[in-house]
């Protein structure tokens, strides 16, 4: 199931957007007419794409489209004005916001939002390897400490040190880091 939280001033165009965002698959669809009713409800909540139909009733949605960009993990999509759309797309662009021109063609419509899908597909995945990476880099600063351990406090060369860590570890069946905890745990006090 999609979300979206849509934010636009005018009710009307609510309504036609709104159903063409049902028509593209999504099902639960929030409407706000405020910056601030809108910050409010993204805050408690996670939408797969933010809508903001500018200009809305007191700026003109790129401040807001901002926020959203550097908030959330939600692709952000930003309807503008024809005549704005050059000005808004060169300073939305390095925040990740998708500018579209109205009157919003239907069929270009879906590509846009084909192409936040596919963006966000491959954002997840390099969010995903980025935290493999930080578990991997934790993981090897406590082993790099276990080792520090036995050579401060054993007299091991760095070389014995990786050794026995493996080698207890093959033994006890268990991993370098549960062993590289119970040296800590034993030396570190």
């Amino acid at each position: 199931m999609k979300n979206a939280l849509l934010i636009s001033h005018s009710e009307q165009s609510a309504v036609s957007l709104s159903q063409l965002l049902g028509s593209e698959g999504y099902t639960e669809i929030s409407v706000c007419q405020t910056s601030q009713e809108a910050k409010e409800l993204a805050n408690g909540e996670v939408f797969d794409l933010i809508c903001v139909n500018a200009p809305l009733e007191k700026e003109n949605g790129i401040e807001l489209s901002k926020y959203f960009a550097g908030t959330t993990r939600s692709s952000v999509v930003i309807i503008v004005p024809q005549r704005n759309a050059d000005y808004v797309n060169d300073a939305l662009t390095e925040h990740g916001v998708l500018v579209i021109a109205k009157p919003v063609n239907k069929h270009l419509f879906h590509h846009f939002l084909q192409f936040t899908e596919c963006f966000k597909m491959r954002m997840f995945r390099v969010i995903e390897e980025n935290e493999k990476l930080k578990h991997m880099v934790a993981d090897m600063k406590i082993i790099n400490r276990a080792k520090f351990l036995l050579i401060t406090c054993l007299n091991m060369s760095e070389d014995q040190a990786h050794r026995y860590l493996e080698k207890q570890a093959m033994d006890l069946r268990t991993s370098k880091l549960e062993v590289a905890k119970q040296v800590i745990r034993t030396y570190e006090n």
